[in-house]
């Protein structure tokens, strides 16, 4: 009876000791989002425009996509696939486009997520479409279009 009770002892210190030893290993990502610390996600090191980021994770459908760029001029619209938490997703662009200078001018939200920013003279749409576990992203740039009284101030008149 005395070896029976020893070896139950042991078994339950080993098991205090176990879960002494491995703490909050075992915590979920749910649990630490609780407690304050959101895992952020990261931009790639690698971008198609040096000044618009993207997640990592995501990759780039290049048969949907196109960019052209000649003298300051940017046009493109670049097409993306990957997974991740959509609100995620949005946060990762409020904060890095406004690292770039981008200013954010509205979030239109339809079941897809339509964000638009703009800066000096172009503006960028950045829409991201969640499909089951994915989210597509589309980022489409371009020139902002002139404001029409400055068109008209500089056409001169014809004679």
């Amino acid at each position: 009876m005395k070896r029976f009770k020893a070896i139950l002892v042991l078994s339950v210190l080993s098991c205090l000791l176990t879960a002494l030893l491995t703490g909050c290993a075992g915590l979920s990502k749910e649990d630490s989002q609780v407690s304050g610390q959101v895992n952020m996600l990261e931009p790639q090191t690698a971008m198609k425009f040096a000044d618009i980021p993207v997640p990592v994770g995501f990759k780039l459908l290049t048969q949907d996509s196109y960019i052209f760029e000649s003298s300051g001029l940017r046009v493109g619209v670049l097409k993306y696939r990957g997974k991740a938490d959509p609100d995620r997703v949005i946060n990762f662009y409020k904060e890095q486009m406004a690292m770039f200078n981008w200013n954010l001018l509205n979030v239109v939200e339809y079941g897809q997520h339509l964000m638009n920013f703009d800066r000096e003279n172009e503006t960028c749409i950045v829409n991201l479409m969640p499909k089951g576990n994915n989210i597509a992203i589309v980022i489409s740039l371009g020139p902002k279009s002139q404001d029409p009284a400055k068109r008209n101030k500089e056409k001169a008149p014809l004679k």
